[in-house]
């Protein structure tokens, strides 16, 4: 592995970063709704689907915790440490040792998980029954998607490196792919009902090879793969570095432990809810994916730089920048989604097998989703941080805090509003997770009073929109001009497009729009 340039050295701005990251996810949403859409056509909301997105669940559920999570969170402060006390040759050996280490374990945890299938969907769909198509299915398919984790972890691992040198590309345009090869999957278990749910599953290894061979080809153009050795060795930057991944997997992935009880609790309710909870999840992750992600990304290589050369001041700034953004994104993304939950879940998925019956139950849960849209993407923001200081115990224990909140609310809102308690439950424990964070990050002195200077007026815009869309939804109902079988998509695509326009006016008027996002607009 070449050490000729430093992290850093070049690359996009922290606003254009954030921009490359978003719109490259933005383009992997999209193709995420179109190949939900395939997929709520050929397999429905009921019992296969269920069986696929338990199966689904439990790569998705590692991959979140280890690839998304743990390694890049726990990667990016040892190496920008290793490369400032021991030059670009010493985090060139960290990262080859890392590679290996891995590589090893995650292959034998999955040739484990493998083995142990029945059990492993036994807890995670405790309500499946065990002698029942559900069941079996779930564990066919899991055993095919599984093989995923560890290739995807890699890839995770690699974009983390690309983007510890300021190149984010690789990284965010792998998710293309699995959307890519998915909407294949979908189509072709379309074709015939005797395939059931198996190509979408083949689909998901498949896209797994494929990005392993994107991410290693990013490297090699910015000279920076790692070498391959038969074993690694064990330095003290790769123990510390470990030490640090555990706390990091688990901390960073309260949220996807939320899901996991919701995808649990839902196992034990009628047929659909694990589909309803799947469908809405979908939506409520889109300004997650799009902004949150994108923030995250781009603001954990700069952080752990400002943090390794001390200076709190930029760290305060450069924190302040993403909250704004952040926010200006969110807040009305929880406020569409609410406002239009029913045309948003009719306009996209409500063909083929999603029968109409569907659409109301999977609304409200998607309601209950975006009340937490605002603190899914802070909790993307504030995290970091955390990980840039070589703090990874605070999340952590912070995740375990509202993972136990999240259990004992999910049970009690599910006896009153059934599968959307367990969403609010979900939302309810995410902004108790982003209010600790908060607090400590302001006795730490990495926040202060700019962070909400834009708030107020974000807010106002945001109401304008949401009262527009409230007035006009009736009106877009009553006058379509299309009747077709996706006239609800029209009637969507209508209403978010009047929504935006009006949000981003109000933005200008009210002084609500980022200044960065302001220029780049102008420079458009």
């Amino acid at each position: 592995m070449s050490s000729s340039s430093s992290p850093g050295s070049s690359g996009p701005s922290f606003f254009g970063a954030v921009w490359q990251i978003g719109g490259l996810t933005a383009i992997s949403r999209l193709l995420g709704f179109g190949r939900d859409v395939i997929l709520a056509m050929a397999i429905g909301a009921g019992p296969l689907a269920d069986a696929f997105f338990v199966a689904f669940k439990l790569p998705n559920l590692f991959r979140r915790l280890t690839a998304e999570g743990a390694v890049t969170n726990a990667f990016l402060p040892a190496y920008a440490k290793a490369e400032k006390s021991g030059g670009p040759s010493a985090a060139a050996r960290l990262a080859e040792e890392i590679q290996l280490t891995l590589l090893w374990g995650l292959v034998v945890f999955t040739l484990a998980l493998e083995l142990m299938m029945p059990v492993v969907i036994s807890l995670l769909a405790p309500g499946f029954d065990k002698d029942g198509a559900r069941f079996n299915d779930a564990v066919t398919l899991a055993r095919i998607t599984m093989p995923f984790l560890p290739m995807v972890s890699m890839v995770a691992f690699w974009a983390a490196l690309t983007n510890a040198n300021n190149r984010f590309l690789g990284g965010a345009a792998a998710p293309i792919i699995l959307n890519i090869m998915l909407i294949l999957g979908a189509l072709l278990a379309s074709l015939s009902a005797a395939y059931g749910a198996v190509p979408i599953a083949i689909a998901v290894p498949v896209a797994g090879v494929l990005q392993m061979l994107l991410m290693q080809r990013m490297l090699v153009a910015i000279d920076k793969r790692p070498r391959w050795g038969c074993w690694p060795n064990s330095s003290a930057a790769g123990k510390a570095m470990w030490r640090q991944f555990f706390a990091a997997a688990l901390g960073a992935g309260g949220m996807q432990l939320n899901l996991l009880v919701d995808t649990i609790l839902a196992s034990l309710m009628p047929v659909g809810a694990i589909s309803s909870l799947y469908y809405a999840d979908r939506i409520a992750q889109l300004p997650l994916g799009v902004i949150g992600i994108a923030l995250g990304t781009a603001l954990l290589p700069r952080l752990s730089r400002l943090e390794a050369a001390g200076d709190k001041t930029e760290v305060r700034a450069v924190l302040a920048r993403g909250v704004r953004l952040g926010m200006f994104f969110a807040l009305p993304a929880m406020v569409g989604a609410i406002v239009l939950s029913e045309h948003i879940i009719g306009g996209l998925f409500g063909y083929g097998a999603f029968s109409a019956a569907m659409i109301s139950p999977t609304a409200q849960v998607l309601m209950a989703y975006a009340v937490g849209i605002p603190a899914f993407v802070l909790a993307k923001i504030f995290q970091p941080s955390f990980y840039a200081a070589n703090d990874p115990k605070t999340p952590l224990k912070i995740a375990m805090l509202t993972v136990m909140f999240n259990l004992v609310a999910s049970v009690i809102l599910m006896q009153v509003l059934g599968v959307a308690g367990l969403a609010l439950a979900t939302s309810l424990a995410s902004w108790l997770s982003v209010v600790i964070m908060l607090v400590l990050l302001v006795r730490r002195g990495r926040l202060d009073g700019d962070v909400a200077g834009s708030l107020p007026s974000v807010l106002l815009a945001t109401a304008v929109m949401g009262v527009v869309l409230y007035l006009v939804k009736p009106v877009v109902d009553d006058q379509r001009v299309y009747s077709g079988i996706f006239a609800d998509a029209f009637g969507l695509l209508a209403m978010i497009g009047i929504g935006t326009a009006v949000y981003f006016a109000a933005g200008m008027v009210t002084g609500a729009m980022p200044r960065d996002l302001r220029k780049t607009m102008r420079q458009k």
